[in-house]
């Protein structure tokens, strides 16, 4: 069994979600744009369609779990496993289709220290700090998030009404002081429903704004959906590529964690 010493705090392997909600929009970007983004970990986004990368934009309110209660605004860009071989247009999209893809964790803000020092020390993710408004209207929910002082974005998700169920949960990748990781998950998704489109984004200022922009947005999304229970379990990361020694990011994650 496998623990780690976070802030005090011991965190044993596997960390498990029991209870949250997630809401999700999905995007076609332009590939070109999006692995210039996502170029510094040396994977290669996987594309559904030639000349389009898959973009996840999605926020979690995570109710009940080991790290505790927070929340989460996850930017995401589906890529092709880091051991794939060269493939042509068609295979690629045989990939995307039968989910034989990856993950890859680009931008993770959340509202809480433990959950910020526990996600970088433990699997590599990019967890910096936010704030967050969720606000639920009659026929929608409205998240906005903000960062140093000023409004990131925010996204409108209006109700779905198609049930879906996610197929499988391909394997998370992360890049965090230059070493590239990858984490494997359960994913135990219900009371799930969907619409084509549906949700409504209006970006603000800073960097993920900024990214966003690069790729296309705002417009609508090809799908959202609102996951109502849903429960999840983490195992501890596997390095794909180790980072150069002597760099530390222990000024924004707090105490490193201490593997036990």
């Amino acid at each position: 069994m496998t623990e780690f010493t976070i802030e005090g705090r011991t965190v044993t392997m596997p960390v498990e979600v029991r209870a949250a909600q997630n809401w999700i929009a999905t995007y076609f970007v332009p590939a070109d744009s999006a692995q210039e983004l996502i170029e510094a970990s040396g994977l290669e986004v996987a594309q559904a369609r030639p000349g389009r990368a898959i973009l996840g934009l999605g926020f979690v309110r995570y109710a009940d779990t080991d790290l505790g209660a927070y929340d989460e605004f996850a930017f995401s860009v589906l890529v092709r496993l880091h051991d794939a071989g060269p493939a042509t247009p068609r295979q690629k999209s045989t990939e995307v289709r039968k989910q034989r893809i990856g993950v890859y964790i680009h931008r993770l803000p959340v509202n809480d220290a433990f959950s910020l020092a526990s996600g970088r020390g433990i699997w590599g993710y990019p967890k910096t700090m936010a704030s967050f408004d969720m606000t639920p209207q009659r026929s929608a929910t409205v998240w906005t998030l903000r960062q140093d002082g000023t409004t990131t974005l925010s996204l409108r998700f209006r109700r779905g009404f198609i049930p879906w169920m996610q197929k499988s949960a391909p394997p998370t990748y992360t890049l965090l002081d230059g070493t590239l990781r990858l984490t494997r998950w359960e994913s135990h998704p219900k009371v799930v429903r969907s619409r084509l489109g549906g949700a409504d984004i209006t970006l603000g200022e800073g960097p993920i704004a900024d990214e966003l922009r690069s790729l296309g947005l705002p417009r609508g999304p090809l799908f959202s959906a609102h996951i109502g229970r849903w429960s999840a379990r983490f195992s501890e990361a596997e390095i794909v590529k180790p980072g150069a020694p002597g760099v530390s990011s222990e000024k924004e994650s707090g105490r490193a964690a201490q593997n036990t």
